[in-house]
């Protein structure tokens, strides 16, 4: 857990942060008017996509279901072929995308880099959301549904003020951009001095990269706003709350790991399947969408999955960064009814278990599929 929990609790301070003050409302906004309504999917998928990358999925549900509906009632849309393509963005960067609790804990179990994780998870990520998202959607137009009365959300009255559009970007997409920065930069600068690496080396550690963007949005998003430090503060508690129990899993799931280690398991497994005809990537994707049908939670189905294939990851000699994403795209295969997040849309989109199934649980499964292909193209190059 050491290294893992500062990151993941910054970054679950810095989502909460960015719901509280309206910045993912100010996004949304951006995008719908960037679009048009000849594009609305386009542009709720790409505010899927930013929201997501600092918020909890849960979160993001949540607070961006009420704007789907706003735009199907404007716009007079079906909600589903709206609203999927915004869900699709919000899945995979759950899955696949740091500071998110599951990839963090990957990348560490794995001795990945953070940095060079999230850029090849983007190349991943982009394509599975349009083939999941605006694509799939095209096929779902005649699924009719509307909003329960029990889930309309009323609109509150703030005293604090908004944070403005180029704020609200600049303030939830922070920790994307300084990953990839100082990713970059040894690249770009091979012959820089030894001083000049070790700082960069420092700003580069995950867990320095959200402290900083952590103290600029709390500036940005809160301060600036008008809310007191203790107001700020109040709002990091509450989200520290929202994930002791991710944390206890990934705990749990750490224990797992060492346990299938001393016990000498690991070793076994690895033995035994490396006799199966099937590539590590491909394996540990596999596994990892089994147990997902099994128990339904993507984070308890990649690091599972990541105690029983590690072994064979070592011996392979297999790219830890590809491994990460192949168990978060097996994670997220068919959601069905022992997920949270399929009774979350059925029951906000007022669907079938039916209609769920053919669009909630094919969209992930298009997810997880896409983004196994993506990782097996890149394995070709890296």
């Amino acid at each position: 857990m050491g290294s893992l929990t500062l990151i993941i609790v910054l970054g679950a301070m810095l989502g909460k942060l960015v719901a509280e003050s309206g910045a993912a409302k100010e996004i949304a906004s951006v995008m719908v008017d960037l679009f048009g309504t000849k594009y609305i999917q386009w542009g709720l998928m790409v505010t899927g996509f930013i929201v997501g990358i600092p918020l909890f999925y849960g979160i993001g549900f949540v607070l961006l279901v009420p704007l789907i509906f706003s735009v199907v009632n404007k716009y007079k849309l079906p909600a589903v072929y709206i609203g999927l393509p915004m869900l699709a963005a919000l899945s995979v960067t759950h899955g696949y995308l740091p500071p998110h609790p599951s990839p963090v804990a990957l990348v560490g179990l794995f001795n990945a880099n953070m940095g060079i994780t999230l850029i090849l998870g983007l190349c991943v990520a982009i394509p599975a959301i349009i083939l999941a998202g605006p694509v799939f959607a095209q096929t779902l137009k005649n699924i009719q549904t509307g909003p329960l009365k029990l889930f309309e959300q009323k609109e509150e009255v703030s005293s604090f003020g908004t944070p403005g559009k180029a704020n609200s970007l600049i303030s939830a997409t922070l920790p994307v951009f300084l990953l990839i920065l100082v990713t970059v930069i040894p690249y770009c600068f091979p012959d820089m001095n030894a001083r000049a690496a070790s700082i960069v080396s420092f700003i580069g550690a995950p867990s320095v990269v959200m402290l900083i963007a952590l103290l600029f949005a709390t500036y940005t998003l809160g301060i600036r706003q008008g809310r007191s430090m203790k107001q700020v503060m109040d709002i990091y508690t509450d989200a520290v709350k929202d994930i002791a129990m991710i944390l206890l899993i990934i705990a749990g799931s750490g224990i797992f790991k060492q346990v299938m280690e001393d016990s000498g398991v690991s070793e076994q497994l690895a033995v035994a399947l490396q006799q199966l005809p099937v590539h590590p990537l491909i394996l540990g994707w596999l596994i990892a969408a089994i147990i997902r049908g099994c128990v339904g939670s993507a984070t308890v189905a990649a690091l599972t999955a990541a105690g029983v294939i590690m072994p064979l990851v070592t011996q392979a000699d297999v790219n830890p960064n590809l491994m990460v994403l192949s168990l978060g795209a097996g994670s997220l295969m068919f959601s069905h009814v022992n997920d949270s997040g399929f009774w979350l849309f059925k029951e906000y989109f007022n669907l079938s278990i039916k209609d769920t199934l053919k669009s909630w649980s094919v969209m992930e499964a298009i997810v997880s599929v896409a983004g196994l292909a993506g990782v097996l193209i890149l394995s070709l190059f890296i």
